[in-house]
């Protein structure tokens, strides 16, 4: 069923990206309120998210001939067995496409899928949606200030508060640094190499 709809809703980015943030390698726990909404807001859409009832899809395309392919972001809602996968889409059409899940995207992949202008089909639109949808995918090197940047604004566009997004940012950023690096010579993972 396509999600796309939630993208908008008070809570969502919450709910979305605290998943992120629990691998429990944190001293302090992260803040609903400073991804925008509260905690009732993030508990809301959790429940939508994670109900064993659906299958929540998020379409991020691409136009055809775009170097990088889509994402479908996909929550796997079985019993017992939760997650989100991220798997690749067919340019154009965010339509999964067979090859297996998406483990890593660069910098420049992601900064490449999320500015793509005027996808050409149903999904989600937003640069700044597209971009944090895939954040949890980031690998590999990247600069902190430019990423930093980058995040803080694509926050304050969907709705995080200006006081709080500094440490949502810090908070975001130290997740995916603890992760394995994608190492430049693997090749993309989005085009089998």
């Amino acid at each position: 069923m396509a999600g796309e709809s939630l993208v908008g809703r008070r809570g969502f980015w919450a709910s979305y990206l605290l998943a992120m943030c629990a691998d429990g390698t944190c001293a302090g726990q992260a803040d609903p309120e400073w991804f925008g909404g509260d905690g009732a807001d993030a508990d809301a859409l959790a429940e939508v998210l994670f109900d064993p009832e659906q299958r929540l899809v998020f379409r991020v395309p691409v136009p055809d001939g775009h170097p990088v392919p889509g994402v479908v972001v996909v929550y796997r809602n079985l019993v017992d067995e939760f997650g989100v996968d991220y798997l690749p889409g067919a340019p154009g059409t965010g339509a999964c496409l067979s090859s297996g899940p998406v483990s890593g995207l660069s910098w420049q992949e992601l900064t490449r899928v999320a500015d793509c202008p005027r996808p050409p089909a149903e999904g989600v639109q937003d640069a700044s949606g597209r971009f944090l949808l895939l954040l949890p995918l980031l690998s590999g090197e990247w600069s902190d200030e430019v990423v930093r940047e980058r995040i803080v604004a694509a926050l304050v566009a969907v709705g995080a508060p200006e006081c709080t997004v500094g440490r949502a940012v810090g908070h975001l950023l130290g997740h995916l640094e603890r992760r394995a690096l994608h190492e430049s010579g693997w090749g993309s993972p989005l085009s089998g190499g």
